[in-house]
């Protein structure tokens, strides 16, 4: 259950952080607590945690006698779920979708590949399930089914690589699904081109197909490039 204070802790980080990512607090400005405090209606406490918080992400960075100082966008941790929600909530969305997606390309062909390799039947079963519950639900404007599956697929294979870095992408590539449903950049209904790959990629990490596994993902972020260049250019 969120306490009031929880409350008012996440509203302020959520504008804060969706201002910084934005641009309009430019990298070298300071940003005063007690400003802060006044513009919110919040206590110091709160807005020290979500400066706290902030600086965790690398977003700003606290100095004595100086203050709260904006970081450039290089400094940033880019890989934070939160960071990457707020950045495909900003009018550089298209850019952001980009570059995730191209981050994708590189990474799930050789997760998919692993997978093949390492997957247990449990995983395997899983990922067959979620395969068809994308099929079911990719007819009839049902994206938020759509997306929890596909999500949980794209989980699945990074984990069924037995690669623990990849597997820590699964909130990252977990955010750009979202934020592509959310900010529709995505058809009504899903490309059933893209479906169909997602059923065969489960067949393939079943069989052990791990040269199929690779190519059929390629094939995927290749796909969702494609979709991009129509949706958000």
């Amino acid at each position: 259950m969120t306490t009031p204070a929880q409350g008012l802790h996440t509203h302020v980080l959520d504008a804060l952080g969706l201002e910084i990512a934005a641009g309009e607090h430019l990298p070298g400005q300071v940003l005063r607590t007690d400003e802060l405090a006044q513009r919110f209606d919040v206590s110091r406490t709160v807005v020290r945690e979500v400066i706290r918080v902030l600086e965790s992400m690398h977003l700003v960075e606290s100095r004595r006698r100086v203050g709260v100082t904006v970081r450039p966008t290089e400094a940033w941790n880019v890989y934070d779920p939160q960071v990457i929600r707020w950045r495909l909530a900003g009018a550089d969305r298209p850019r952001q979708l980009r570059s995730l997606t191209v981050l994708r390309s590189a990474i799930e062909p050789v997760a998919a590949s692993l997978a093949a390799r390492h997957a247990t039947p449990e995983q395997c079963a899983e990922l067959t399930e979620r395969a068809l519950g994308m099929v079911a639900t990719s007819r009839g404007q049902q994206l938020e089914g759509y997306l929890e599956h596909d999500i949980a697929f794209h989980r699945i294979v990074l984990n069924a690589s037995g690669n623990e870095m990849f597997a820590r992408l699964g909130d990252v590539v977990a955010e750009v699904l979202a934020g592509r449903t959310h900010h529709q950049v995505m058809f009504e209904d899903p490309d059933p081109a893209a479906v169909t790959l997602h059923v065969r990629l489960a067949e393939a990490v079943r069989e052990g197909d791990a040269a199929g596994a690779e190519r059929l993902t390629k094939e995927i972020a290749v796909g969702a490039l494609h979709e991009l260049d129509v949706l958000a250019p």
